[in-house]
């Protein structure tokens, strides 16, 4: 079974909240550089097996590209893509621990010129980046599974308005509930780790 999640409403409690999770960047130019995490269970780092292998299979996407980190927890995710050659990420979160941390994460790395972080509701802010004319390669989501947040906010990206054309989402989810396509989203990719999957989708199908 892969260790909870970015964020505890997934998944039940595990047990170890009272100390933060050690969490470190994997690979790219940033390898090995810790970082850190918010205290408590309201969120929880993904899983370094679910990371590498999310990394390898957009190995081929991640140079240069525009990313956007949704329900973005402290960014482990969205930081291990700019370490891997991603040109910038914008880290949607609206937790103010998970908010702390990534803040943390992103001055120690001296990642401010690429990034941007948003505070709020998910759905709430594509619409907000949408209107700006923001536009991504890849978009990464891990919502809370206990929600209807990852449908809300596939639903809002199926609209295709922050995707460039052939741009990939991926939708991490508990295997047992495999997310529908919405609007251009189409899915061509399942990646299983136990309980846990990752659904690839390409927009325009």
């Amino acid at each position: 079974m892969v260790p909870s999640p970015r964020h505890a409403a997934k998944t039940k409690p595990l047990g170890r909240s009272r100390y933060p999770v050690r969490v470190r960047v994997i690979g790219g130019a940033l390898k090995g550089r810790r970082l850190a995490t918010p205290r408590g269970a309201t969120t929880r780092p993904t899983a370094d097996q679910v990371r590498t292998a999310l990394m390898d299979t957009l190995g081929p996407w991640l140079p240069d590209a525009r990313v956007l980190d949704l329900f973005a927890g402290a960014g482990g995710v969205g930081l291990e893509a700019l370490s891997r050659g991603a040109a910038h990420v914008t880290f949607v979160e609206r937790d103010p621990r998970a908010l702390d941390a990534l803040v943390e994460n992103i001055r120690t790395l001296d990642l401010e010129p690429r990034t941007h972080v948003a505070r709020g509701d998910v759905v709430r802010q594509l619409g907000r980046l949408a209107g700006e004319g923001r536009r991504f390669e890849i978009v990464f989501l891990d919502p809370p599974y206990a929600t209807d947040d990852g449908e809300r906010a596939l639903a809002a990206l199926g609209g295709g308005a922050l995707l460039v054309s052939d741009g990939l989402v991926i939708a991490q989810h508990l295997t047992k509930r495999r997310p529908q396509e919405y609007g251009l989203l189409r899915a061509f990719r399942d990646r299983r780790f136990g309980e846990t999957t990752l659904t690839f989708f390409r927009a325009g199908g």
